[in-house]
């Protein structure tokens, strides 16, 4: 679902292509191991990168996975980043019906989804794709469902492209910065899932 009306046509084309990998690497996940592991996915001036954290067990670490996630955008000057993250879901039953109230993780009907954020400098685009398991709790395959197109998705992590292409001091005052954080960027060859 893209949301801007006037976005660069490569900007387009690049951000539904990183979609579209990141939609295999969530569905690779879930047929591997059942769940998905946040990632943030984003094609760079090296090449496309793919940045897992160790988890994000408490709010401390989500906000470390986002700034690291901008660090990584301002390093390697990213075109286009997707933000990979599994969630629950609640939704209203019928129009005009508030919403459930409490976390949706803790409601009865509650919808387990992946949520993929991407965005360039001039376009951002969103996809929420529902988890279908059979009985015993396997991945078998993403259903469809009709949400409205959001003009803005907000919070920790939304808008981690800055706005204009990083000078290169910036650039390698971030890289400084992730290599003092401890993070490694390498290249695992031919596969651009594991880079």
């Amino acid at each position: 679902m893209m949301d801007n009306t006037n976005p660069n046509p490569k900007s387009r084309e690049e951000l539904e292509a990183l979609i579209n990998q990141s939609r295999y690497y969530a569905k690779h996940m879930l047929q591997k191991i059942g769940s998905v592991p946040p990632a943030l996915v984003a094609l760079t001036t090296v090449g496309l990168m793919v940045f897992v954290p160790s988890g994000l067990e408490d709010t401390d670490v989500k906000d470390k996975f986002a700034n690291t996630g901008c660090l990584l955008a301002v390093g390697y000057k990213a075109s286009a980043v997707v933000m990979i993250l599994d969630s629950w879901a609640t939704f209203r039953k019928r129009p005009g019906l508030p919403l459930p109230e409490g976390p949706p993780s803790q409601s009865p009907d509650r919808k387990e989804v992946v949520v993929l954020m991407g965005e360039t400098r001039d376009t951002r685009a969103q996809q929420f794709l529902f988890i279908q398991r059979n009985s015993s709790k396997n991945f078998t395959g993403f259903g469809t469902s009709l949400l409205p197109q959001f003009e803005q998705l907000e919070g920790r992590f939304a808008q981690i492209i800055p706005p204009k292409v990083p000078n290169d001091s910036d650039a390698l005052m971030a890289r400084t910065l992730l290599i003092a954080m401890g993070v490694n960027v390498t290249n695992h060859g031919a596969n651009p899932m594991w880079n």
